[in-house]
């Protein structure tokens, strides 16, 4: 109770952007305070809680562990006081905020460009900051407060804390040089799989959805070039003998290259579900809600997010 009586409000909120951003000027600007201002906020927090609350480490500042375990329990008190003092009505055109999105490039390339534009048109003031990372990452960051929304593939369970939506079923598509097909440019899988295959994954050797369902029949592909970058992968067909499988989605706009040709595999693979994944604290934020809903309109599904959460989702598969 004693430290109680020497924190208030406004120290809560610089102790959250410190958390948040490991960084006194980054929180500086999240708070829109000078940098004195935070840190002596930072000072003062320190002494209060008798913890340094940020350590630096190989030149970048990190949590303790003290300050590590404070973040989600601070994030969702934060939370629930926003839902409780800010009045109900929500004006996406005059609201100031940042989102952060973690997703993959193939969710950004098939997710940003109208999402933007929805975002532009309709809140300018709003912001977004947009990372990449493992699917284990981005669900750990949701966990943690670091980001608002995370977007892909999940399979499996994820933990009660967690909401999930799943915004569309998606499926694969394979990608070749015209001219090294058959006339009517369709492979059958043995020609398939003697040719040379690029994978598109976070790490070499990641399992993936293309090479189980191989593995499954006893059979396995030839990998000659594997990289983490689904937009720039398209880019290496043409003029070569390599073969592409990818998700659907993300050749859409290049089936009027004459040099590519674009075919259903030759061997059955699962389709899977793209999912928006965000803590349950955010559920009665009323801007968090209408963002997921513009997501949702974004990627072109009718299926609203906010009325059709769930916490948990067995399907399978991967982006």
């Amino acid at each position: 109770m004693n430290n109680l009586r020497r924190i208030d409000l406004n120290l809560l909120l610089a102790l959250h952007a410190l958390l948040l951003e490991k960084h006194v000027s980054r929180a500086a600007r999240r708070l829109h305070k000078s940098q004195p201002a935070v840190s002596h906020a930072l000072a003062h927090l320190r002494r209060i809680l008798d913890d340094p609350l940020l350590t630096r480490r190989s030149g970048r500042f990190e949590l303790t562990p003290r300050a590590a375990a404070l973040l989600p329990t601070l994030t969702d008190i934060l939370g629930q006081l926003d839902a409780l003092l800010d009045p109900p009505q929500f004006d996406p055109a005059r609201t100031q905020r940042l989102f952060r999105l973690a997703m993959s490039d193939y969710g950004a390339r098939i997710l940003l460009p109208d999402l933007v534009r929805k975002l532009r048109n309709r809140a300018p003031a709003i912001a977004l900051n947009v990372t990449q990372a493992s699917r284990e990452a981005m669900l750990a960051d949701v966990l943690d407060g670091e980001v608002d929304m995370a977007l892909g593939v999940f399979p499996g369970q994820i933990a009660d804390e967690l909401r999930m939506h799943t915004l569309f079923m998606e499926n694969f598509a394979c990608l070749a040089d015209a001219k090294s097909l058959p006339e009517n440019s369709i492979l059958d899988l043995e020609n398939w799989l003697a040719r040379p295959h690029v994978l598109v994954a976070m790490r070499s050797g990641a399992d993936n959805e293309i090479d189980q369902a191989l593995s499954f029949q006893g059979l396995k592909r030839r990998i000659a070039v594997t990289l983490p970058h689904w937009g720039v992968a398209n880019e290496l067909i043409s003029g070569t003998d390599l073969i592409l499988t990818v998700a659907r989605r993300s050749l859409e706009g290049i089936g009027h290259d004459r040099r590519i040709k674009i075919f259903t595999p030759p061997v059955e693979i699962k389709s899977f579900d793209f999912q928006l994944v965000w803590h349950k604290r955010r559920d009665a934020d009323a801007a968090h809600c209408w963002f997921r809903d513009l997501i949702a309109q974004a990627i072109t599904t009718d299926r609203p997010v906010c009325s059709t959460a769930r916490t948990k989702n067995s399907h399978m598969d991967s982006v």
